[in-house]
Protein backbone atom coordinates (compact mmCIF):
# COMPACT_ATOMS: atom_id res chain seq x y z
CA UNK A 1 0.00 0.00 0.00
CA UNK A 2 1.42 3.03 -1.45
CA UNK A 3 2.33 6.03 1.86
CA UNK A 4 -0.90 8.62 1.73
CA UNK A 5 -1.62 11.70 3.76
CA UNK A 6 -4.40 12.27 6.23
CA UNK A 7 -6.23 15.08 6.50
CA UNK A 8 -7.24 16.42 10.02
CA UNK A 9 -10.47 18.16 11.08
CA UNK A 10 -10.32 19.49 14.50
CA UNK A 11 -13.72 20.22 16.72
CA UNK A 12 -16.52 19.96 13.76
CA UNK A 13 -19.94 20.27 15.75
CA UNK A 14 -22.53 18.12 15.88
CA UNK A 15 -25.52 19.24 17.18
CA UNK A 16 -27.86 16.27 18.87
CA UNK A 17 -31.65 16.53 19.07
CA UNK A 18 -31.75 19.06 22.11
CA UNK A 19 -29.80 21.54 20.95
CA UNK A 20 -26.90 20.25 22.72
CA UNK A 21 -23.59 20.33 20.12
CA UNK A 22 -20.71 17.71 20.67
CA UNK A 23 -17.70 18.19 19.24
CA UNK A 24 -15.24 15.67 17.10
CA UNK A 25 -11.47 15.32 15.00
CA UNK A 26 -12.35 13.49 11.58
CA UNK A 27 -9.59 12.05 10.00
CA UNK A 28 -9.90 11.58 6.23
CA UNK A 29 -7.95 10.22 3.34
CA UNK A 30 -6.52 12.56 1.52
CA UNK A 31 -7.85 11.64 -1.92
CA UNK A 32 -10.95 12.22 -4.12
CA UNK A 33 -13.83 9.94 -2.97
CA UNK A 34 -16.46 8.79 -0.98
CA UNK A 35 -15.37 6.56 2.17
CA UNK A 36 -17.13 4.54 5.50
CA UNK A 37 -17.04 6.14 8.61
CA UNK A 38 -15.27 4.70 11.68
CA UNK A 39 -16.61 6.39 14.80
CA UNK A 40 -15.72 6.39 18.37
CA UNK A 41 -17.20 7.80 21.32
CA UNK A 42 -15.45 8.75 24.33
CA UNK A 43 -15.31 10.37 27.77
CA UNK A 44 -11.86 10.51 28.44
CA UNK A 45 -10.18 12.96 25.56
CA UNK A 46 -10.60 12.53 21.96
CA UNK A 47 -7.57 14.86 22.40
CA UNK A 48 -5.25 12.46 23.96
CA UNK A 49 -3.88 9.51 21.93
CA UNK A 50 -3.68 7.39 24.40
CA UNK A 51 -7.79 7.08 24.77
CA UNK A 52 -8.53 8.27 21.56
CA UNK A 53 -6.98 5.74 19.46
CA UNK A 54 -6.00 3.52 22.35
CA UNK A 55 -5.34 -0.33 21.15
CA UNK A 56 -6.05 0.19 17.57
CA UNK A 57 -3.80 2.41 14.88
CA UNK A 58 -6.34 5.05 13.88
CA UNK A 59 -3.87 5.68 10.79
CA UNK A 60 -4.16 2.35 9.16
CA UNK A 61 -7.85 2.63 9.26
CA UNK A 62 -8.06 6.04 7.56
CA UNK A 63 -4.76 4.93 4.85
CA UNK A 64 -7.16 1.69 4.25
CA UNK A 65 -10.51 3.76 2.90
CA UNK A 66 -12.14 4.95 6.21
CA UNK A 67 -13.20 7.99 7.42
CA UNK A 68 -12.04 8.40 11.44
CA UNK A 69 -14.39 10.16 13.69
CA UNK A 70 -13.16 10.45 17.31
CA UNK A 71 -16.29 12.32 19.70
CA UNK A 72 -16.05 13.60 22.88
CA UNK A 73 -19.16 12.29 24.49
CA UNK A 74 -21.74 15.11 25.89
CA UNK A 75 -20.26 17.13 28.84
CA UNK A 76 -16.68 16.29 28.27
CA UNK A 77 -13.99 18.15 27.29
CA UNK A 78 -15.02 19.99 24.34
CA UNK A 79 -18.35 18.98 23.95
CA UNK A 80 -21.58 20.74 25.38
CA UNK A 81 -23.90 20.14 28.12
CA UNK A 82 -23.81 18.12 31.61
CA UNK A 83 -22.08 14.65 31.95
CA UNK A 84 -23.85 11.71 33.36
CA UNK A 85 -22.84 8.45 33.35
CA UNK A 86 -24.13 6.68 29.95
CA UNK A 87 -27.46 8.38 30.83
CA UNK A 88 -27.46 10.05 27.49
CA UNK A 89 -25.44 7.90 25.67
CA UNK A 90 -28.05 5.96 23.10
CA UNK A 91 -29.84 8.95 21.93
CA UNK A 92 -26.22 10.85 21.56
CA UNK A 93 -25.03 7.90 19.67
CA UNK A 94 -28.20 7.80 17.01
CA UNK A 95 -27.72 11.15 16.28
CA UNK A 96 -24.26 10.89 16.02
CA UNK A 97 -24.58 8.23 13.41
CA UNK A 98 -26.92 9.62 11.22
CA UNK A 99 -24.79 12.64 11.38
CA UNK A 100 -21.26 11.04 10.32
CA UNK A 101 -23.50 9.06 7.45
CA UNK A 102 -24.41 12.40 5.92
CA UNK A 103 -20.82 14.41 5.81
CA UNK A 104 -20.27 15.43 2.36
CA UNK A 105 -17.26 12.45 2.06
CA UNK A 106 -19.40 9.54 3.35
CA UNK A 107 -20.69 6.53 1.75
CA UNK A 108 -23.32 6.82 4.11
CA UNK A 109 -22.04 3.58 5.87
CA UNK A 110 -21.26 3.60 9.33
CA UNK A 111 -19.59 1.60 11.77
CA UNK A 112 -18.17 2.22 15.55
CA UNK A 113 -15.53 0.73 17.34
CA UNK A 114 -13.69 1.54 20.95
CA UNK A 115 -12.95 0.08 24.33
CA UNK A 116 -14.90 -0.04 27.91
CA UNK A 117 -16.56 3.09 28.15
CA UNK A 118 -16.60 3.66 24.28
CA UNK A 119 -17.72 -0.33 24.04
CA UNK A 120 -20.81 0.45 25.64
CA UNK A 121 -21.46 3.61 22.96
CA UNK A 122 -21.34 1.19 19.94
CA UNK A 123 -24.25 -1.03 22.22
CA UNK A 124 -26.46 1.54 23.59
CA UNK A 125 -26.63 3.62 20.24
CA UNK A 126 -27.38 0.33 18.18
CA UNK A 127 -30.48 -0.50 20.38
CA UNK A 128 -32.10 2.38 18.67
CA UNK A 129 -31.38 1.00 15.58
CA UNK A 130 -29.97 4.41 13.39
CA UNK A 131 -30.25 3.43 10.16
CA UNK A 132 -26.92 3.84 8.61
CA UNK A 133 -25.19 1.69 11.47
CA UNK A 134 -24.08 -1.06 9.73
CA UNK A 135 -21.70 -2.88 12.28
CA UNK A 136 -19.62 -2.56 15.33
CA UNK A 137 -17.06 -4.03 17.58
CA UNK A 138 -17.06 -3.58 20.97
CA UNK A 139 -14.23 -4.29 23.65
CA UNK A 140 -14.14 -5.23 27.10
CA UNK A 141 -17.32 -3.28 27.87
CA UNK A 142 -20.27 -3.88 29.92
CA UNK A 143 -24.34 -4.71 29.81
CA UNK A 144 -25.50 -2.63 32.48
CA UNK A 145 -23.67 0.19 34.03
CA UNK A 146 -24.92 0.09 37.96
CA UNK A 147 -24.62 -3.76 37.95
CA UNK A 148 -21.60 -4.13 36.25
CA UNK A 149 -19.65 -1.20 37.40
CA UNK A 150 -21.19 0.06 40.79
CA UNK A 151 -22.73 -2.41 42.71
CA UNK A 152 -23.53 -6.40 42.35
CA UNK A 153 -26.37 -8.52 44.11
CA UNK A 154 -25.60 -6.50 47.07
CA UNK A 155 -21.54 -6.24 46.60
CA UNK A 156 -20.24 -2.75 45.70
CA UNK A 157 -17.16 -2.48 43.78
CA UNK A 158 -15.21 -0.02 45.50
CA UNK A 159 -11.80 0.14 44.05
CA UNK A 160 -13.20 0.41 40.44
CA UNK A 161 -16.15 2.64 40.93
CA UNK A 162 -13.91 4.97 43.38
CA UNK A 163 -10.79 5.56 41.24
CA UNK A 164 -13.04 6.02 37.80
CA UNK A 165 -14.92 8.66 39.80
CA UNK A 166 -11.61 10.73 40.64
CA UNK A 167 -8.98 9.46 38.11
CA UNK A 168 -10.94 9.33 35.08
CA UNK A 169 -13.89 12.30 35.59
CA UNK A 170 -13.18 14.42 37.96
CA UNK A 171 -10.18 16.51 36.41
CA UNK A 172 -12.33 17.54 33.56
CA UNK A 173 -15.32 18.34 35.68
CA UNK A 174 -12.71 20.55 38.00
CA UNK A 175 -11.68 22.45 34.72
CA UNK A 176 -15.50 22.96 34.07
CA UNK A 177 -16.56 24.26 37.35
CA UNK A 178 -13.74 26.14 38.93
CA UNK A 179 -13.19 28.83 36.01
CA UNK A 180 -11.01 30.78 38.01
CA UNK A 181 -6.95 29.77 37.75
CA UNK A 182 -6.14 29.96 41.44
CA UNK A 183 -9.09 27.90 42.87
CA UNK A 184 -8.77 25.35 39.49
CA UNK A 185 -5.35 25.02 40.05
CA UNK A 186 -5.96 24.59 44.36
CA UNK A 187 -8.79 22.04 43.50
CA UNK A 188 -6.16 20.01 40.85
CA UNK A 189 -3.80 19.99 43.50
CA UNK A 190 -6.26 18.33 46.26
CA UNK A 191 -7.21 16.04 43.24
CA UNK A 192 -3.86 14.82 42.89
CA UNK A 193 -3.52 14.30 47.04
CA UNK A 194 -6.47 12.22 46.87
CA UNK A 195 -5.42 10.18 44.41
CA UNK A 196 -1.96 9.36 45.53
CA UNK A 197 -3.86 8.25 48.96
CA UNK A 198 -6.35 6.52 46.91
CA UNK A 199 -5.00 3.08 48.56
CA UNK A 200 -6.03 4.77 51.90
CA UNK A 201 -9.19 6.36 50.41
CA UNK A 202 -10.66 2.81 49.90
CA UNK A 203 -11.04 2.31 53.27
CA UNK A 204 -12.93 5.10 54.32
CA UNK A 205 -16.73 4.42 55.58
CA UNK A 206 -19.27 5.39 54.74
CA UNK A 207 -18.97 5.61 51.34
CA UNK A 208 -21.91 8.00 50.73
CA UNK A 209 -19.96 10.11 52.29
CA UNK A 210 -16.86 9.62 50.74
CA UNK A 211 -14.72 12.79 50.68
CA UNK A 212 -12.45 13.36 47.94
CA UNK A 213 -15.13 13.71 45.64
CA UNK A 214 -17.41 16.15 47.96
CA UNK A 215 -14.62 18.31 48.58
CA UNK A 216 -13.90 18.43 45.12
CA UNK A 217 -17.78 19.12 44.34
CA UNK A 218 -17.65 17.42 41.60
CA UNK A 219 -18.84 13.83 39.97
CA UNK A 220 -22.08 13.70 41.68
CA UNK A 221 -23.29 11.10 40.20
CA UNK A 222 -20.90 8.77 41.93
CA UNK A 223 -23.54 9.28 45.23
CA UNK A 224 -26.44 8.94 43.40
CA UNK A 225 -25.44 5.46 42.21
CA UNK A 226 -24.73 4.24 45.44
CA UNK A 227 -27.63 5.56 47.54
CA UNK A 228 -29.70 4.51 44.45
CA UNK A 229 -30.86 7.96 44.16
CA UNK A 230 -31.75 6.70 40.20
CA UNK A 231 -35.78 6.07 38.59
CA UNK A 232 -35.92 2.49 36.77
CA UNK A 233 -36.41 4.69 33.83
CA UNK A 234 -33.13 6.13 34.44
CA UNK A 235 -31.50 2.78 35.29
CA UNK A 236 -32.79 1.74 31.69
CA UNK A 237 -31.18 4.58 30.36
CA UNK A 238 -27.51 2.86 31.24
CA UNK A 239 -28.79 -0.86 30.48
CA UNK A 240 -28.84 -3.20 27.62
CA UNK A 241 -29.82 -6.12 29.59
CA UNK A 242 -33.37 -5.82 28.60
CA UNK A 243 -32.60 -4.52 24.76
CA UNK A 244 -30.92 -7.21 23.33
CA UNK A 245 -33.89 -7.69 20.62
CA UNK A 246 -33.63 -4.17 19.81
CA UNK A 247 -29.72 -4.43 18.74
CA UNK A 248 -29.57 -5.64 14.94
CA UNK A 249 -26.45 -5.17 13.77
CA UNK A 250 -23.27 -7.61 13.64
CA UNK A 251 -20.60 -7.04 16.26
CA UNK A 252 -17.15 -8.50 16.86
CA UNK A 253 -16.81 -8.72 20.83
CA UNK A 254 -13.26 -8.31 22.00
CA UNK A 255 -12.86 -9.81 25.58
CA UNK A 256 -9.36 -10.56 27.84
CA UNK A 257 -9.62 -13.23 30.62
CA UNK A 258 -8.51 -11.03 33.43
CA UNK A 259 -10.66 -8.10 32.09
CA UNK A 260 -13.28 -6.94 34.71
CA UNK A 261 -15.79 -6.77 32.02
CA UNK A 262 -14.92 -10.55 30.90
CA UNK A 263 -17.99 -11.60 32.05
CA UNK A 264 -20.51 -9.19 30.29
CA UNK A 265 -18.74 -9.19 27.04
CA UNK A 266 -19.04 -12.69 27.03
CA UNK A 267 -23.01 -12.40 27.73
CA UNK A 268 -23.23 -9.34 25.04
CA UNK A 269 -22.16 -12.05 22.61
CA UNK A 270 -23.91 -15.01 23.86
CA UNK A 271 -27.50 -12.71 24.08
CA UNK A 272 -26.94 -11.29 20.67
CA UNK A 273 -26.23 -15.30 19.18
CA UNK A 274 -29.60 -16.41 20.59
CA UNK A 275 -31.88 -14.03 18.14
CA UNK A 276 -33.42 -15.90 15.75
CA UNK A 277 -32.23 -14.46 12.20
CA UNK A 278 -29.87 -12.33 13.97
CA UNK A 279 -26.48 -10.41 12.46
CA UNK A 280 -23.24 -12.54 13.09
CA UNK A 281 -21.48 -12.06 16.33
CA UNK A 282 -18.17 -12.68 16.87
CA UNK A 283 -15.60 -13.34 20.20
CA UNK A 284 -12.54 -13.43 20.42
CA UNK A 285 -10.79 -13.67 24.23
CA UNK A 286 -7.22 -13.21 24.60
CA UNK A 287 -4.75 -13.40 27.78
CA UNK A 288 -5.60 -9.89 28.35
CA UNK A 289 -6.26 -7.34 31.12
CA UNK A 290 -8.80 -4.30 30.32
CA UNK A 291 -7.17 -1.98 27.60
CA UNK A 292 -4.05 -4.03 27.90
CA UNK A 293 -3.22 -6.48 24.77
CA UNK A 294 0.35 -7.40 25.18
CA UNK A 295 1.59 -10.62 25.62
CA UNK A 296 3.22 -10.79 28.88
CA UNK A 297 0.55 -9.80 31.88
CA UNK A 298 1.38 -10.03 35.72
CA UNK A 299 3.48 -12.89 36.43
CA UNK A 300 2.87 -14.63 32.92
CA UNK A 301 4.53 -14.92 29.56
CA UNK A 302 1.81 -15.86 26.66
CA UNK A 303 4.23 -15.76 24.03
CA UNK A 304 4.21 -12.64 20.99
CA UNK A 305 1.09 -14.80 19.30
CA UNK A 306 -0.64 -13.59 22.08
CA UNK A 307 -0.57 -9.65 21.71
CA UNK A 308 -3.11 -7.79 20.01
CA UNK A 309 0.35 -7.33 17.26
CA UNK A 310 0.53 -10.50 16.39
CA UNK A 311 -2.67 -12.38 17.02
CA UNK A 312 -1.92 -16.14 16.26
CA UNK A 313 0.76 -15.21 13.65
CA UNK A 314 -1.45 -13.38 11.89
CA UNK A 315 -2.78 -10.47 11.96
CA UNK A 316 -3.15 -7.79 14.33
CA UNK A 317 -5.94 -6.25 16.01
CA UNK A 318 -6.26 -3.11 13.73
CA UNK A 319 -5.65 -6.14 11.07
CA UNK A 320 -8.82 -7.82 12.14
CA UNK A 321 -10.99 -4.37 12.55
CA UNK A 322 -10.09 -3.51 9.06
CA UNK A 323 -11.13 -7.11 7.99
CA UNK A 324 -14.00 -6.84 9.65
CA UNK A 325 -15.48 -3.31 8.15
CA UNK A 326 -14.51 -3.66 4.58
CA UNK A 327 -16.55 -7.11 4.94
CA UNK A 328 -19.71 -5.17 6.38
CA UNK A 329 -19.26 -1.30 5.12
CA UNK A 330 -17.56 -2.21 1.85
CA UNK A 331 -19.07 -5.33 0.72
CA UNK A 332 -16.00 -7.28 0.39
CA UNK A 333 -15.33 -10.70 0.81
CA UNK A 334 -13.63 -11.39 3.87
CA UNK A 335 -15.34 -15.40 4.72
CA UNK A 336 -16.47 -14.24 8.26
CA UNK A 337 -19.67 -16.69 7.57
CA UNK A 338 -17.24 -19.50 6.84
CA UNK A 339 -15.14 -18.81 10.13
CA UNK A 340 -15.53 -20.12 13.76
CA UNK A 341 -17.75 -17.61 15.45
CA UNK A 342 -15.49 -17.84 18.58
CA UNK A 343 -11.50 -17.49 19.14
CA UNK A 344 -10.10 -18.45 22.24
CA UNK A 345 -6.89 -18.19 23.81
CA UNK A 346 -5.99 -21.05 26.02
CA UNK A 347 -3.51 -20.53 28.77
CA UNK A 348 -1.05 -22.85 29.96
CA UNK A 349 -0.56 -24.48 26.61
CA UNK A 350 0.03 -20.97 24.98
CA UNK A 351 -2.55 -21.75 21.81
CA UNK A 352 -5.29 -20.14 19.79
CA UNK A 353 -7.75 -21.99 18.94
CA UNK A 354 -11.72 -21.55 17.17
CA UNK A 355 -14.51 -22.62 18.90
CA UNK A 356 -18.60 -22.63 17.23
CA UNK A 357 -20.16 -22.27 20.71
CA UNK A 358 -20.17 -21.08 24.40
CA UNK A 359 -20.33 -22.76 26.48
CA UNK A 360 -17.65 -25.60 24.53
CA UNK A 361 -20.52 -28.52 23.65
CA UNK A 362 -18.21 -30.87 24.60
CA UNK A 363 -17.22 -30.06 28.14
CA UNK A 364 -17.76 -32.28 30.88
CA UNK A 365 -18.86 -30.13 34.04
CA UNK A 366 -16.46 -31.99 36.96
CA UNK A 367 -17.18 -31.27 40.64
CA UNK A 368 -13.77 -31.49 43.06
CA UNK A 369 -14.60 -31.83 46.30
CA UNK A 370 -13.28 -30.52 49.53
CA UNK A 371 -11.48 -32.17 52.04
CA UNK A 372 -9.81 -31.84 55.21
CA UNK A 373 -9.08 -33.15 58.89
CA UNK A 374 -10.50 -29.76 60.11
CA UNK A 375 -7.33 -27.74 59.47
CA UNK A 376 -7.57 -26.03 55.92
CA UNK A 377 -6.41 -22.78 56.87
CA UNK A 378 -3.58 -21.73 54.94
CA UNK A 379 -1.20 -23.43 52.35
CA UNK A 380 0.45 -25.25 54.95
CA UNK A 381 -2.96 -26.59 56.20
CA UNK A 382 -4.63 -30.45 55.04
CA UNK A 383 -6.83 -29.46 53.21
CA UNK A 384 -7.21 -31.16 49.35
CA UNK A 385 -9.15 -31.47 46.32
CA UNK A 386 -10.13 -34.43 44.58
CA UNK A 387 -12.98 -35.72 42.48
CA UNK A 388 -13.97 -38.32 45.29
CA UNK A 389 -16.86 -37.42 47.59
CA UNK A 390 -16.31 -36.71 51.09
CA UNK A 391 -18.19 -39.05 53.44
CA UNK A 392 -18.00 -37.65 57.56
CA UNK A 393 -15.12 -35.13 57.57
CA UNK A 394 -14.56 -32.48 60.38
CA UNK A 395 -15.79 -29.39 58.84
CA UNK A 396 -13.17 -26.03 58.43
CA UNK A 397 -13.56 -22.82 60.36
CA UNK A 398 -11.90 -19.31 60.19
CA UNK A 399 -12.32 -15.96 61.97
CA UNK A 400 -12.96 -12.97 59.38
CA UNK A 401 -12.55 -9.91 60.37
CA UNK A 402 -13.25 -6.91 58.49
CA UNK A 403 -10.88 -4.28 59.90
CA UNK A 404 -8.38 -6.73 58.19
CA UNK A 405 -9.86 -8.24 54.47
CA UNK A 406 -8.00 -10.17 52.66
CA UNK A 407 -6.12 -7.68 49.95
CA UNK A 408 -7.12 -7.88 46.31
CA UNK A 409 -4.09 -9.63 44.24
CA UNK A 410 -4.34 -9.63 40.88
CA UNK A 411 -7.63 -11.18 38.94
CA UNK A 412 -10.15 -8.66 36.62
CA UNK A 413 -9.53 -5.36 38.20
CA UNK A 414 -9.72 -2.24 37.16
CA UNK A 415 -9.02 0.01 39.83
CA UNK A 416 -4.94 1.92 41.23
CA UNK A 417 -2.46 0.76 43.19
CA UNK A 418 -0.37 -2.51 43.40
CA UNK A 419 -0.89 -5.99 42.91
CA UNK A 420 -4.34 -5.64 41.19
CA UNK A 421 -4.54 -7.30 37.52
CA UNK A 422 -3.54 -10.44 36.02
CA UNK A 423 -1.99 -13.96 36.69
CA UNK A 424 -0.16 -12.95 40.28
CA UNK A 425 1.31 -15.41 42.71
CA UNK A 426 -0.95 -15.98 45.62
CA UNK A 427 1.36 -17.64 47.89
CA UNK A 428 1.85 -14.72 50.33
CA UNK A 429 -2.11 -14.44 50.94
CA UNK A 430 -2.10 -17.96 51.34
CA UNK A 431 -0.22 -18.29 54.87
CA UNK A 432 -3.29 -16.27 55.45
CA UNK A 433 -5.27 -18.24 58.33
CA UNK A 434 -8.02 -16.92 56.80
CA UNK A 435 -7.30 -18.10 53.87
CA UNK A 436 -8.69 -22.01 53.47
CA UNK A 437 -6.59 -23.56 50.90
CA UNK A 438 -7.51 -26.88 49.26
CA UNK A 439 -5.33 -28.58 46.42
CA UNK A 440 -5.18 -31.05 43.94
CA UNK A 441 -2.07 -33.54 44.36
CA UNK A 442 0.34 -33.36 41.56
CA UNK A 443 -1.37 -33.79 38.02
CA UNK A 444 0.25 -36.60 35.85
CA UNK A 445 -1.66 -35.57 32.83
CA UNK A 446 -2.23 -32.30 31.91
CA UNK A 447 -6.15 -31.00 32.23
CA UNK A 448 -7.95 -28.07 30.40
CA UNK A 449 -10.25 -26.17 31.63
CA UNK A 450 -12.55 -24.40 29.47
CA UNK A 451 -15.48 -22.54 30.00
CA UNK A 452 -17.77 -20.95 33.16
CA UNK A 453 -16.37 -22.21 36.74
CA UNK A 454 -18.58 -22.28 40.38
CA UNK A 455 -18.19 -23.16 43.71
CA UNK A 456 -21.07 -24.46 45.60
CA UNK A 457 -20.84 -24.04 49.24
CA UNK A 458 -21.99 -25.24 52.51
CA UNK A 459 -21.23 -22.75 55.09
CA UNK A 460 -22.77 -21.18 58.86
CA UNK A 461 -21.77 -17.97 60.24
CA UNK A 462 -22.72 -16.51 63.60
CA UNK A 463 -23.45 -12.57 62.48
CA UNK A 464 -26.35 -11.42 60.66
CA UNK A 465 -24.39 -10.95 56.93
CA UNK A 466 -21.51 -12.07 56.07
CA UNK A 467 -19.35 -12.90 52.21
CA UNK A 468 -17.62 -15.77 51.24
CA UNK A 469 -15.12 -15.36 48.32
CA UNK A 470 -13.07 -18.30 46.05
CA UNK A 471 -10.20 -18.18 43.82
CA UNK A 472 -8.93 -20.62 41.47
CA UNK A 473 -5.66 -21.13 41.53
CA UNK A 474 -2.85 -22.69 39.20
CA UNK A 475 -0.15 -23.87 41.40
CA UNK A 476 3.19 -24.60 39.28
CA UNK A 477 5.95 -27.46 39.87
CA UNK A 478 8.16 -24.65 41.64
CA UNK A 479 5.27 -23.37 44.20
CA UNK A 480 3.97 -20.43 42.57
CA UNK A 481 0.31 -20.27 43.22
CA UNK A 482 -0.82 -17.95 39.89
CA UNK A 483 -4.29 -16.67 40.08
CA UNK A 484 -6.98 -17.54 37.51
CA UNK A 485 -10.34 -16.79 38.63
CA UNK A 486 -12.00 -15.08 41.60
CA UNK A 487 -15.44 -14.57 42.59
CA UNK A 488 -18.01 -13.47 45.92
CA UNK A 489 -21.08 -14.01 47.32
CA UNK A 490 -22.84 -11.91 49.94
CA UNK A 491 -25.34 -14.84 51.57
CA UNK A 492 -28.47 -12.80 51.94
CA UNK A 493 -28.03 -12.20 48.47
CA UNK A 494 -27.30 -15.64 47.50
CA UNK A 495 -30.41 -16.09 45.11
CA UNK A 496 -30.56 -12.91 43.34
CA UNK A 497 -32.48 -10.59 45.32
CA UNK A 498 -31.81 -10.06 49.15
CA UNK A 499 -33.19 -12.98 51.27
CA UNK A 500 -35.22 -11.58 54.62
CA UNK A 501 -34.34 -14.75 56.74
CA UNK A 502 -32.26 -15.41 59.58
CA UNK A 503 -28.75 -17.16 58.54
CA UNK A 504 -26.98 -16.75 62.02
CA UNK A 505 -25.50 -20.43 63.07
CA UNK A 506 -27.92 -22.04 60.13
CA UNK A 507 -26.71 -23.74 57.55
CA UNK A 508 -26.91 -21.92 54.16
CA UNK A 509 -25.88 -23.18 50.72
CA UNK A 510 -24.49 -20.87 48.26
CA UNK A 511 -23.29 -20.45 44.78
CA UNK A 512 -20.08 -18.58 43.68
CA UNK A 513 -19.32 -18.20 40.31
CA UNK A 514 -16.16 -17.41 39.48
CA UNK A 515 -17.22 -16.50 35.49
CA UNK A 516 -15.06 -17.91 32.82
CA UNK A 517 -11.66 -19.12 31.77
CA UNK A 518 -9.67 -21.38 29.67
CA UNK A 519 -6.60 -22.87 30.38
CA UNK A 520 -4.31 -25.87 30.85
CA UNK A 521 -3.70 -27.38 34.07
CA UNK A 522 -0.05 -28.64 33.22
CA UNK A 523 1.96 -31.90 33.80
CA UNK A 524 3.66 -31.40 37.31
CA UNK A 525 0.98 -28.51 38.43
CA UNK A 526 -2.19 -28.86 40.87
CA UNK A 527 -5.33 -27.31 41.10
CA UNK A 528 -5.95 -25.27 44.26
CA UNK A 529 -8.87 -23.40 45.56
CA UNK A 530 -9.19 -20.95 47.84
CA UNK A 531 -11.97 -20.09 50.29
CA UNK A 532 -11.96 -16.67 52.33
CA UNK A 533 -14.92 -13.71 53.49
CA UNK A 534 -12.85 -10.92 51.54
CA UNK A 535 -11.27 -9.32 48.38
CA UNK A 536 -10.78 -5.91 49.12
CA UNK A 537 -10.74 -3.23 47.49
CA UNK A 538 -11.95 -5.38 44.41
CA UNK A 539 -15.23 -5.39 46.79
CA UNK A 540 -16.28 -4.17 49.94
CA UNK A 541 -15.33 -5.42 53.01
CA UNK A 542 -18.69 -7.08 54.30
CA UNK A 543 -19.28 -5.50 58.13
CA UNK A 544 -20.79 -8.41 59.51
CA UNK A 545 -23.79 -6.53 60.38
CA UNK A 546 -26.59 -6.28 58.14
CA UNK A 547 -25.15 -2.97 56.95
CA UNK A 548 -22.57 -2.63 53.93
CA UNK A 549 -19.82 0.16 53.85
CA UNK A 550 -22.41 2.45 52.29
CA UNK A 551 -24.29 3.61 54.85
CA UNK A 552 -22.29 2.27 58.12
CA UNK A 553 -18.75 2.03 59.91
CA UNK A 554 -19.62 -0.38 62.56
CA UNK A 555 -18.02 -3.96 61.89
CA UNK A 556 -18.35 -7.09 64.15
CA UNK A 557 -15.95 -10.14 63.83
CA UNK A 558 -17.53 -13.44 62.41
CA UNK A 559 -16.97 -17.33 62.17
CA UNK A 560 -16.88 -19.28 59.21
CA UNK A 561 -17.67 -22.32 58.49
CA UNK A 562 -17.60 -24.95 55.43
CA UNK A 563 -18.69 -27.56 55.57
CA UNK A 564 -17.51 -30.63 53.33
CA UNK A 565 -19.44 -34.11 54.23
CA UNK A 566 -22.03 -36.66 52.39
CA UNK A 567 -24.75 -34.09 53.29
CA UNK A 568 -22.62 -30.95 52.28
CA UNK A 569 -20.19 -31.67 49.62
CA UNK A 570 -18.57 -28.78 48.98
CA UNK A 571 -17.22 -28.22 45.97
CA UNK A 572 -15.68 -26.30 42.62
CA UNK A 573 -17.32 -27.49 38.97
CA UNK A 574 -15.03 -27.54 37.05
CA UNK A 575 -14.97 -27.15 32.71
CA UNK A 576 -13.09 -30.21 31.78
CA UNK A 577 -12.66 -30.34 27.96
CA UNK A 578 -11.08 -33.60 26.59
CA UNK A 579 -8.42 -33.32 24.10
CA UNK A 580 -9.59 -33.27 20.55
CA UNK A 581 -9.05 -36.63 18.44
CA UNK A 582 -7.41 -35.34 14.97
Amino acid sequence: MELQQILLEKNVPCKMRDGVTLYSDIYRPHREGKFPVLLTRLPYNKDLPLYSHRYLDTNRLVQNGYIVIVQDVRGRFNSEGDFYPFMYEAEDGYDTVEWAANLPDSTGEVGMFGLSYYGFTQLLAATERPPHLKAIAPAMTLTDWRNDSVENNGKYMVGSTETWALESVAPDQIRRKYQDTEQYNSMMMKMAQYYNELEDWYQYKPMKDWPPLKELGVAEFFYDFIQNRLTTEQYNKMSISEKFEKIDVPAYHIAGWYDNFLNTTIHNFSELSKKRNGHLQKLIVGPWAHGVFQSVLGERNFGVHASADWIDYKEDLTGLHIRWFNHWLKNEPDGFEEEAPIKLFVMGINEWRDEFEWPLARTAYTPFYLHSNGNANSRFGDGSLSVDQPLSEKEDSFIYDPSKPVPTNGGGTLFTGTNTTGPLDQRELEEREDVLVYSTDTLTESLEVTGPVKVKLWVKTDVLDTDFTAKLVDVTPEGKAIHLLDGITRVTYRDGDKQAENIVNQVVEIEIDLWATSNVFLTGHSIRLEISSSNFPRYDMNLNTGKTMMDSTEMKIATQTIYHQEDYPSHIVLPIVKKQKI
